[in-house]
């Protein structure tokens, strides 16, 4: 029996079910809160530990990242973890409200482990190679998306309403700062070994495996119910096509700079929008759906995953864009060498993080007392005061100053977010925190990957109309043929643009493939290939884009406090009913934004 394959993890599971009939002790909800905010931890820092040390994992496998036919390749390593995450969400959500929470959290942990171990072992090369990253990438945000459709509703379940949100607070801002550690460790694996940058998964996705099975049990029962099979397919493909389309958009067609004349990719996108909106009939039609839109008659809900959306394109935005004015721009002039910035722009990126770690535990410990509503729009406001204050700075900024912006950002995320996610989360039926969770991730997922294509579109659109000449001329200038410069000028902003996102010179790449280099005088290819020419030809189109990036991120922080600032300050009677024709309103113990204390109130639904 013990040979089995499977046979430990059966045990493990068959022990857990056993452990259900005991009541869960009083220190079991710090046992679910370290163990959930470990699984959030490494789903979210394996959605973004690959982003800084692609340029090591394309040479590993032997494809060349500015290759035109590689930018697909390129793309889906980023953004195939993203969908799976932004369109799978709800529906575990579901699953885990049906069949049992922890019992879907914990399978999580395992298919994670598993696709950890698979990444590590790529036996492939070139394009078959990053194939199979891929995909295995794909399968591992299915057991990422796993543990955070369940955390959060695994944590409400654990924790009082009185310490609800210093426990979502933790577990939220744990998850967003794992985007930001995942591209500081991405810096530093790749250093060592591109399959470094997998291998640290394996040790704690296992460790997390055996202890989810061996310590969280149930604590709510589970809701018998009939799985809504059209509603998830069409919200699946719908979801998943109309974000393939936003993210082939981003890519050159023809002679265009991006793809939004494609006619694969409107026509995705139509298909995307009938599709969704196909399923929000459904969902109002079938007595089980899977995504209750009845929710959204929830004011605190509602508004406060509006908030969420938008403050996720608005930060996922920040991110990219930072990561390339840091390896593109910045650390170039200050003498770093391009193929060491990945790592440095993950050490300058550190107060961001910091700000998330210092103010996420906090504002959510004192919206326990004094209610959501005021840190999450104060923190709202935070974030796009510092959005304009990086709108103000010149490209080669002064880094103190830059630093403070940053934490700043950082202390207004944090403000908003753990107090946000308590108020949504508390503002629903019990029944229905896993499918709430769910409903949140994909928003806050969604808006990630929104946010390549959004922001990516209007960086390449302001490069698109001022780079080509500017590349051309200084090319021309230190000596280059007009001929060699029109062809380096041609290459698409796309492709420029992610070889600074990669810390890539891509100068030398062009003109070293064109046999340019080797024609030219000693000096002439010191300068061309040095660390200043290249960010100082794009400073000024870089920046012209910039200000359009930050100008939208702000407007969207600025919509999200009105958003935050509407959700109501009050508590909902309880209530659980749902389903075709009524909807649930919030248990009595879940403040939807006010302070504890005060029963006996309207509830604030519309």
């Amino acid at each position: 029996m013990s040979g089995r394959p499977g046979g430990v993890f059966a045990r493990l599971a068959a022990g857990a079910v056993r452990r259900h009939d005991v009541p869960p002790g009083p220190n079991y909800k710090w046992v679910a809160l370290s163990n959930t905010t470990l699984g959030v931890l490494i789903a979210t820092m394996d959605a973004s530990i690959v982003i800084i040390s692609l340029p090591a994992i394309f040479r590993g496998i032997g494809l060349d990242p500015l290759a035109p036919g590689n930018i697909g390749y390129l793309l889906w390593m980023i953004l195939g973890y993203l969908l799976v995450s932004a369109v799978l969400v709800v529906v575990l959500g579901r699953l885990g409200d049906m069949f049992g929470r922890v019992r879907i959290y914990n399978l999580g942990f395992l298919v994670f482990a598993c696709a950890s171990v698979a990444l590590s072992l790529d036996p492939f090369h070139q394009g078959a190679g990053a194939l199979w990253l891929i995909g295995w990438r794909i399968v591992q945000a299915f057991g990422g998306s796993m543990l955070t459709a369940n955390s959060a509703a695994i944590l409400t379940d654990a924790f009082p309403a009185h310490q609800r949100g210093t426990a979502l607070g933790i577990n939220q801002i744990t998850a967003l700062a794992g985007q930001f550690l995942g591209l500081l460790a991405g810096g530093l694996l790749a250093v060592v070994d591109w399959r470094a940058v997998f291998w640290v998964s394996v040790p704690i996705s296992v460790t997390g495996t055996v202890w989810s099975y061996l310590s969280l049990r149930e604590t709510s029962a589970g809701r018998p119910g009939r799985v809504d099979w059209l509603g998830n397919a069409t919200f699946a493909v719908g979801a998943g096509v109309l974000l393939a389309g936003i993210t082939y958009g981003i890519q050159p067609y023809g002679g265009d700079p991006t793809g939004w004349g494609n006619p694969w990719v409107l026509g995705a996108l139509a298909v995307g929008v009938l599709l969704l909106l196909a399923f929000c009939f459904i969902e109002t039609h079938v007595a089980e759906p899977m995504f209750n839109l009845a929710l959204f008659k929830i004011r605190a809900f509602a508004a406060g995953n509006l908030a969420a959306l938008l403050t996720a394109i608005a930060r996922g935005g920040l991110q990219f864009m930072l990561i390339i004015w840091l390896q593109g721009i910045w650390l170039p002039l200050h003498g770093y060498a391009f193929e060491d910035t990945p790592l440095w722009a993950g050490v300058f990126m550190l107060p961001l993080t910091c700000g998330f770690l210092v103010a996420g535990p906090l504002s959510g410990y004192l919206s326990d007392r004094f209610g959501a509503r005021l840190f999450s729009t104060a923190g709202l406001l935070v974030v796009a005061g510092s959005f304009l204050g990086l709108l103000a700075l010149p490209v080669d900024f002064d880094y103190p100053t830059f630093a403070g912006l940053l934490l700043l950002n950082g202390l207004g995320q944090g403000m908003f977010s753990a107090p946000n996610t308590s108020s949504v989360m508390g503002s629903v039926p019990a029944e229905y925190r896993g499918v709430a969770s769910g409903m949140r991730s994909t928003f806050q997922n969604s808006g990630t990957a929104l946010s390549i294509g959004v922001f990516f579109s209007l960086m390449v659109s302001g490069l698109a109309s001022t780079l080509p000449a500017t590349l051309r001329d200084g090319l021309v200038a230190h000596g280059v043929p007009t001929a060699a410069a029109a062809r380096a000028a041609g290459l698409p902003p796309v492709s420029t643009l992610f070889a600074t996102f990669l810390g890539n010179n891509p100068i030398a790449h062009l003109l070293g493939s064109q046999g340019v280099l080797d024609r030219l005088t000693a000096a002439q290819r010191a300068v061309l290939t040095g660390h200043t020419f290249f960010p100082q030809l794009v400073a000024g189109p870089f920046h012209h884009g910039l200000t359009i990036v930050f100008t939208v991120a702000a407007a969207m922080a600025l919509v999200s406090a009105v958003a935050s600032a509407l959700r109501g300050g009050t508590r909902a009677r309880p209530a659980a009913s749902a389903g075709r024709g009524g909807g649930p309103t919030a248990p009595k113990d879940a403040a939807a934004g006010e302070r504890p204390g005060q029963p006996g109130r309207p509830p604030h639904t519309s």
